[in-house]
């Protein structure tokens, strides 16, 4: 990855010998293998077995899970924040499991609508809810810095399973929650 980062460089004109250019090549390759590390994490490790027993059946809501990706279409990163709700059924995850699962599919090349659906896909799996809610919001580097260069937009996706799509009072009580700033 180091090489192919040295050939873009050299691919603007820029002089990769000066001095602050020197290492970075190999700074890049690592950074990129950073904010892509998703793709080697497995949801199982992610857990760690951090289910828990619960008669609870009321909703849990972890809101403003800083997150950072990158955009599949240009590779320039898009941050924001993702709320996520689930309806227990029997059992709760461990509470930083839930970030984690966000920054498990965060950190590969995505898409916003692709991201809030795999985050309440595996919340579901893993913990058999009622149902999950996920909300992201972000900010799209691709659409700040080229294209239209719009500095202040801002994407919202959510991505709605069980009770939460079919029950339209759990859907009103999780943005009510969100909007309880």
């Amino acid at each position: 990855m180091q090489d192919h980062y040295l050939k873009i460089i050299e691919t603007t004109g820029e002089d990769t010998q000066r001095p602050g250019l020197l290492d970075t090549p190999k700074r890049a390759a690592k950074a990129f293998e950073y904010l892509t590390s998703g793709y080697h994490m497995d949801i199982k490790e992610v857990i760690n077995e951090a289910l828990f027993p619960s008669d609870s059946e009321e909703m849990v809501l972890v809101k403003d899970i800083e997150l950072f990706s990158l955009c599949e279409h240009h590779l320039l990163p898009f941050i924001g924040k993702c709320h996520v709700a689930y309806i227990p059924n029997g059992q709760v995850l461990g509470l930083s499991k839930v970030a984690r699962v966000v920054d498990m599919y965060a950190r590969r090349l995505q898409i916003q609508e692709a991201l809030a659906q795999q985050i309440a896909s595996t919340i579901q799996q893993v913990t058999n809810a009622r149902g999950v809610g996920v909300i992201v919001e972000a900010k799209h580097m691709c659409m700040m810095m080229r294209g239209v260069e719009k500095q202040n937009s801002s994407m919202k996706t959510s991505a709605m399973l069980g009770t939460f799509r079919t029950d339209q009072a759990t859907r009103t009580e999780f943005l009510a929650l969100l909007s309880d700033q």
